[in-house]
């Protein structure tokens, strides 16, 4: 039996970074970047107007004048493209480039416009009312690889004029949830049978962290079925099995898995819940036999699943992010396994679910941390700091 630390460590192993792709900005949400791209341009790429009005020079305001002579308009898509002396001013509007030779625009508010001239009428007219080219960014300004790319970097990217990012490909993973007892949501369970949610809360946790997550068929507690399950896994990146990873006459994960080539790189962990995992390489992919037990198949998702998607989407890899908060209660002291417990974090303080408060519902629920006992930690009092997982 390894550590939680070491077990992240062989899986993270199992597999490098992905191969990258070239996809359409319209569906670059969320992907990750995998080459970083350089502007080779300023943007915007001219001082612009910020306000409608009349665009002037600043030095005409300084020396005290009070009338212009209107010579031509620029708007946005058309600019005006003769040089503008002092004493002349052209019509603009928001957007708009600023003619050769101006640099202040007066807002359409402040003047009196008539035959072809306009006049001062309100003040200060201390504001340009002028974007500066390259406001947003100057050419050479670079977003940087690898980054999820989110909303406002999508946004960016077009502003960079780069329509089709290199993203890292996503990674397809093969989820086989083992067991006769299963039976599919939607299915009429007979009173010996549970409904398979497993599947479902991880298919979910992977795509949300980016990988493309196939629900295989239920793979049944014979050699025969997990077999015919596991020669569905070809064209997948990871497969990860639920149940059937652990000692008793029915678990038959190892040995069927064996069948295709499994060098297993470890079997349990020393962790409560999700002590009976294994993992290994199959046939050239990664694999990850998971507890067959709800709350043991998230929080093992949650601590080397995920961990595991990243590093095949490039990014950095390591333990997930973890934080600390004070205790709101007492809690028992830990044993020889490193505890995951479900939490909420409430006004900075950690409510934790104890080993009395294990169900599914009750660790699953509104959680939004895991909290972590080390292993051997002694009882901690309310106010203790905790170590814990935001979820």
């Amino acid at each position: 039996m390894i550590s939680v630390r070491e077990a992240l460590d062989h899986i993270l192993a199992l597999s490098d970074a992905l191969p990258s792709e070239d996809i359409a900005l319209q569906y670059a949400q969320g992907r990750v970047l995998a080459q970083t791209v350089t502007a080779n341009r300023d943007q915007p790429p001219f001082a612009a107007a910020a306000m409608d009005g009349y665009a002037i020079r600043a030095t005409d305001l300084a020396a005290g004048a009070q009338t212009w002579q209107v010579i031509g308009e620029s708007a946005a898509g058309h600019p005006f493209l003769s040089p503008v002396a002092a004493g002349q001013a052209t019509r603009i509007f928001t957007g708009a480039p600023l003619p050769q030779g101006t640099d202040h625009v007066l807002i359409q508010e402040n003047v009196c416009a008539k035959d072809g001239q306009i006049t001062l009428i309100d003040g200060p007219n201390d504001a340009a009312h002028r974007r500066p080219a390259g406001s947003d960014f100057t050419k050479g300004h670079q977003l940087r690889a690898p980054r999820r790319l989110s909303a406002q970097d999508i946004a960016l990217l077009a502003a960079m004029n780069v329509p089709r990012p290199k993203v890292t490909r996503r990674p397809k993973v093969a989820l086989i949830a083992t067991g006769d007892e299963l039976v599919q949501p939607g299915d009429a369970p007979r009173d010996d049978q549970i409904i398979a949610s497993n599947s479902y809360g991880l298919a979910a946790m992977l795509q949300k962290s980016g990988a493309e997550a196939r629900i295989l068929p239920i793979a049944r507690d014979r050699l025969g079925s997990l077999a015919e399950v596991f020669a569905l896994t070809r064209d997948a990146d990871l497969v990860l099995t639920i149940g059937g990873a652990s000692v008793g006459d029915y678990d038959l994960v190892a040995q069927a898995a064996a069948e295709f080539g499994l060098e297993q790189s470890f079997y349990k962990v020393a962790m409560r819940p999700g002590k009976p995992l294994m993992a290994g390489r199959m046939g050239g992919r990664a694999m990850i036999g998971l507890p067959g037990n709800p709350v043991s198949a998230m929080v093992c998702g949650e601590i080397f699943v995920v961990p595991l998607i990243e590093k095949m989407l490039g990014l950095p890899a390591g333990p997930r992010a973890q934080q600390t908060a004070p205790l709101a209660h007492d809690l028992p002291a830990n044993g020889a396994r490193e505890h995951y417990m479900r939490a909420t974090l409430i006004d900075g303080a950690l409510h934790v679910a104890t080993r009395q408060d294990s169900s599914l519902l009750s660790i699953l629920s509104g959680a939004n941390a895991l909290a972590i006992a080390p292993i051997q930690a002694p009882a901690m009092p309310k106010g203790s700091e905790m170590r814990y997982i935001p979820l």
